[in-house]
């Protein structure tokens, strides 16, 4: 049996549980957490497997990290949950509720779409896979290293916050950059076609994002028939990050109706 997917629980109360997307972890949803936990949520922010402090593993598609959450609620005692999931979490989030219907009380799924993605993270993967440690002290090294493949500063933040002291003197990723850049293609892959789940579901796109469009909304109500679509203004694909604010009052008020 898999070991339970890693943690950092907040509060008392509802259980709620948040899903990061690729390469990010659950530290990238503190401020959000906190937040939920402070109107009455126990919030379980989770690290999927091969990312943050979870396991590592060669195993990586969504059905595996679907039964991964599946796992953490038995060892965790939770059913009836709230889950929000983003990108890739989405991905497992959506997998989860088509897979285990009777767990899920609602679901919010952050700006992707129940279709396939053609792989898009290659440039990202090739730069991280580029950076030296026998030659990185400091987070800064790693930056400045980085900053020669990817130009857009706020993604190399996101990536860096992954950053840790592996021992002294050398940093290196929590992220299984090895299994998941071999597993790219598996990132982008979709629900069966026939999967459903039929209770309350929030799908959230940002404004400037082109994950999710308008004409993505039939296909989202063939698998998720009680489905409402909502867009986050001043918003692209991170969309929880770049409008909080917005974010959590739309998912509280679905959450709550």
């Amino acid at each position: 049996m898999n070991p339970l997917l890693h943690s950092n629980i907040l509060g008392e109360g509802r259980p709620l549980l948040i899903l990061h997307g690729f390469l990010g972890m659950s530290d990238n949803w503190k401020s959000l957490g906190m937040r939920y936990a402070n109107e009455g949520f126990q919030v379980h922010l989770i690290d999927q497997r091969n990312h943050g402090k979870s396991f590592h593993s060669e195993t990586f598609y969504y059905d595996a990290l679907a039964n991964d959450l599946k796992l953490y609620m038995e060892g965790h005692q939770l059913e009836n949950i709230i889950i929000i999931g983003h990108s890739m979490g989405g991905k497992t989030a959506m997998q989860f509720a088509v897979s285990y219907p009777s767990l899920v009380n609602k679901l919010i799924v952050c700006d992707i779409a129940p279709k396939y993605y053609p792989p898009h993270h290659q440039n990202i993967i090739h730069g991280l896979s580029q950076l030296d440690f026998s030659q990185i002290h400091s987070r800064g090294d790693a930056d400045k290293a980085l900053g020669r493949h990817i130009s857009e500063i706020g993604i190399r933040q996101f990536l860096l916050k992954n950053l840790y002291w592996v021992e002294k003197g050398k940093l290196g990723f929590r992220f299984n950059l090895e299994v998941l850049s071999r597993k790219i293609d598996e990132i982008g892959e979709n629900i069966g076609i026939s999967d459903t789940y039929k209770g309350p579901t929030l799908f959230l796109r940002g404004d400037k994002s082109e994950y999710v469009t308008h004409s993505d909304i039939n296909l989202i109500r063939m698998h998720f028939p009680s489905a409402t679509l909502e867009t986050i203004d001043n918003a692209g694909h991170w969309l929880h990050a770049e409008n909080p604010v917005q974010f959590f009052d739309k998912t509280l008020t679905f959450i709550n109706q």
